[in-house]
Formats: structure tokens, sequence, C-alpha cells
């Protein structure tokens, strides 16, 4: 969706609360996929936590293993030295510690890089809506004044 440069002032109240409309919802769906963003950024770095506290001191230890959201099942730790990693898409992939904790991290400051890019978005359109609320205001204030007049 390609941006239009509108001035403000040309538009009517009507007009103006329609684009404020507009952008409270852009800006809605912004801080949500922003908080989606940041949940992901915390799975990664719990994975990354979760991988390195792995030790050889971990073989035989009782765990659950989740088998989907909400169903885990008991099991145990047999090798503590290699993962199974979700690279996405219901795709696994077997990889040591190192790998996995590069894996991690990697997405980690690849989700990082996109929350720095959505907060500069998120910044500007609430600039537009200030805007857009300075230029409302003064449009009311100046009907308002052009009714005491007339009356």
């Amino acid at each position: 969706m390609a941006e239009q440069q509108v001035n403000l002032t040309d538009l009517e109240p009507a007009q103006l609360q329609e684009v404020k409309k507009q952008l409270d919802q852009e800006l809605e769906h912004l801080t949500n996929s922003y908080s989606q963003l940041k949940q992901a950024q915390t799975k990664f770095r719990s994975c990354v936590e979760n991988v390195s506290s792995l030790s050889p001191a971990s073989k035989g230890k009782e765990v659950l293993i989740p088998l989907t959201s909400s169903l885990y099942v008991p099991g145990k730790l047999t090798d503590v030295e290699n993962v199974v990693v979700d690279v996405g898409t219901g795709y696994y992939v077997k990889k040591n510690k190192a790998e996995a904790t590069e894996h991690y991290t990697a997405k980690t400051n690849f989700v990082q890089g996109n929350l720095e890019t959505l907060q500069k978005t998120i910044e500007r359109k609430q600039e537009n809506v200030q805007s857009v609320m300075q230029v409302l205001q003064m449009k009311m204030q100046q009907q308002q004044q052009a009714g005491a007049i007339q009356a």
C-alpha cells in the first residue's frame, strides 16, 4: 500500500476523523505486532538459556517433552550434547549445543532488528496521529468561532 501525501489543512473535520481512525487502527496493528515480536524474542532467548543449561550432570534427568503447546509427556535426557531445534514450518533439525545456541542467537538478533524498525514506524504513526489531532482541534475551533460570529 503506497502512502500518499495529503495536506491535512485541506481536509474537512469529518475527513480528519476518518484519517485519525485509520491511523489508530494501523497503530493498534503495529503495536500488536511489536508485542508478538517481543514474545518471540523472549522465547528465543529462553532457548539459548535452556541449551546452555544442559550439562553432563543433566544426563538421565526426567523432563516433560512438549508434543503440542498444551500436551507434554514425561521423558529422560539421554543425549546432552545434541538438541532438536525447530527451524520453522514444522521442520526439526538435530544440532549440537554450539550450533543450537548460534541458531537461536541469530534468530534473537534478527527479531531485534525487526523490533527496532517497527518501533520507528510506530513512532512515525504516533506523530501522524498527533498532527491530525492538532489540525482537527484547529478546524473545530475555527468552526466554533465562525458559528459565534454568525450568531
